[in-house]
Formats: structure tokens, C-alpha cells, sequence
């Protein structure tokens, strides 16, 4: 009985003391707390201006990048008109390439690419075998649990620099060395509209042999096997360098929207951590003195 009510008294006696320490570190917290997040906003500021910087540069490169795009889109919309009976028509081997980079912080641009991604590999036919090449680490990740045997060919290191025609160059020319067959492809990759939106877009490429079946190939005057066969290759260089240019300004720009979205939220965060910082401390400070004034009224 007696060490039952010692106990009790123990715990009794120690309650006020943790009550006091838990203000005391309730304080400290909200200290280091606001100290932590003061740090996130430098840093989430820093990433803003170094994102405007390279978008600023981005968007000058794109207005040249687009002429090999629009060139080689049109050639493919010539020779390949999709008409109604065709448009219904699935080839059983297609290929994907999806466009993103290896950095993120930049809101939902890879993710966008992941899921329309996802949404074609699970709404495909019985018969329909897809191949993915993805040219980015964000892409592969988000799709190598679930569609780890689809994924045919990656690559990284893309986004430390600004794209290149030499760096498509080298994706093109691994698509081709890997012997993928496919008798349709399309490459993912978000379209640039405006600082603030962005589209995911579809580009199709076709290989050599199929455009070699279309009939509207004729209308082109000399065009040989090996004419052909170069350009084939040239211009799957040429989309890919649109698609990779038209994505990193969309990222570039997602990414400065959303290092500005975090330091807003940041300095909203800090000024109400500050609010409690200060009447956390003011509570302090007023049960000090009144333990001081009750202590010196007992005397």
C-alpha cells in the first residue's frame, strides 16, 4: 500500500514538471521549426530564379527547335493521311517514347507523361503489343513496377543541360541499333503553350518499312531506297529534338510556377510559426512573472 501511494505521489509531483518542459520545448521547437522553413524559402527562391533563367533560354531555343518538328510532321501527315477507316485500324506492334528528364520538382510534367502512358498500356487490344523507350529517369520509374517488361530501352543524364540535336541524335540512333519492330510509334511529350500551361501532345513516327507501304509516297519525285532510308532516320532524330525541346520548356517553366507556389506557401508558414512563436513565448514570460510576484507576495 505504501509503495502504491508513493508512486501515485511520484507521478502526481511530476506531472507540473513535464507540463513546464513540454512549454519550455514547445518553444524550441517552434524555433528550430521556423529556422527550418526561413532555409526552405531560400532555397525554394533560389530555384525560382535559376528556373526563370533557363526557361528565358529555353523559350529562345524552342522558336528554332519547332522548325524541325513542324518539317518532319509534315512529311509523316503526307504520306500518311488518316482517314476515317484508317483511323480505326491498331497495328499490333507499337512503340512509345516517352519524353521526360531526370530532375523533378517541377509540379506534374512527369507525371502527366507517366499516366497517359498508363492509360494507353491498360485500355490496349488482346492482340496489341506496346514496347517503351523511355529517355528520362522520371519515366522509368514511375512505370517500371507495373510495365517493367515493356520497357525496352531508357536512358538518362537528360536535363542536367539543355537539350540538344546531338543528344537526340544518340536516343535515335540507340531506338534503331536496339531492333525494336514496331509498325507504328508515337513519342509523349508535353507541349509548351504558355508560362503557366502546358499539353501532353503525341507525335507518330513510322519506320522504314511502313513508309515505304504508303501509297502517297509516290507523289515525291527521286526518292530512292537509300534517300529514304536516310531520312527515315533523320527525321525520327528531328522529333525527337522537337519533343525534348518542347518539354524542357514546359518544364523549366512548371518548375519555376512551382518554386514560387512552395515559397509563398513558405512565407504564409513563417509568418503564422512566428504568431506562435510569440505567444508561445509570451506565455513564458507572463507565468514567470506571475510564479516572481506570487513568490515575493508569500515572503
Amino acid at each position: 500500500m505504501l509503495r502504491a501511494g508513493t508512486t501515485k505521489l511520484a507521478t502526481a509531483a511530476a506531472l507540473p514538471i513535464c507540463e513546464q518542459q513540454r512549454g519550455m520545448a514547445t518553444l524550441k521547437d517552434i524555433s528550430l521549426r521556423l529556422k527550418s522553413v526561413k532555409n526552405i524559402q531560400k532555397i525554394t527562391k533560389s530555384m525560382k530564379m535559376v528556373a526563370a533563367a533557363k526557361y528565358a533560354k529555353a523559350e529562345r531555343d524552342l522558336k528554332g527547335a519547332r522548325s524541325y518538328g513542324v518539317g518532319a510532321k509534315a512529311f509523316f501527315d503526307n504520306i500518311d493521311p488518316k482517314t476515317e477507316e484508317a483511323a480505326g485500324e491498331t497495328k499490333k506492334k507499337q512503340l512509345l517514347v516517352l519524353i521526360t528528364s531526370d530532375r523533378g520538382l517541377c509540379g506534374a510534367v512527369h507525371s502527366s507523361i507517366a499516366k497517359e502512358a498508363k492509360n494507353i498500356l491498360n485500355h490496349k487490344a488482346a492482340d496489341v503489343d506496346y514496347k517503351l523507350v523511355t529517355i528520362g529517369d522520371k519515366s522509368k520509374a514511375a512505370l517500371q513496377r507495373v510495365f517493367a517488361s515493356t520497357i525496352a530501352l531508357s536512358g538518362n543524364e537528360i536535363g542536367r543541360t539543355p537539350p540538344s540535336f546531338e543528344d537526340a541524335a544518340i536516343a535515335a540512333q540507340a531506338i534503331l541499333d536496339s531492333g525494336i519492330e514496331f509498325d507504328e510509334g508515337t513519342i509523349l511529350f508535353n507541349k509548351f503553350k504558355t508560362v503557366v500551361s502546358y499539353q501532353t501532345s503525341k507525335l507518330p513516327i513510322l519506320p522504314l518499312e511502313a513508309i515505304k507501304a504508303k501509297e502517297a509516297l509516290n507523289t515525291y519525285d527521286s526518292v530512292d531506297d537509300d534517300v529514304l532510308q536516310s531520312y527515315s532516320e533523320y527525321s525520327l532524330a528531328q522529333l525527337i529534338y522537337y519533343a525534348m525541346k518542347e518539354n524542357a520548356t514546359s518544364e523549366q517553366s512548371s518548375r519555376m510556377t512551382a518554386m514560387d507556389g512552395a515559397s509563398k506557401n513558405a512565407g504564409e508558414m513563417i509568418d503564422k510559426l512566428t504568431l506562435a512563436f510569440n505567444r508561445t513565448r509570451q506565455a513564458v514570460i507572463t507565468r514567470e512573472l506571475i510564479e516572481i510576484i506570487s513568490g515575493a507576495a508569500c515572503v
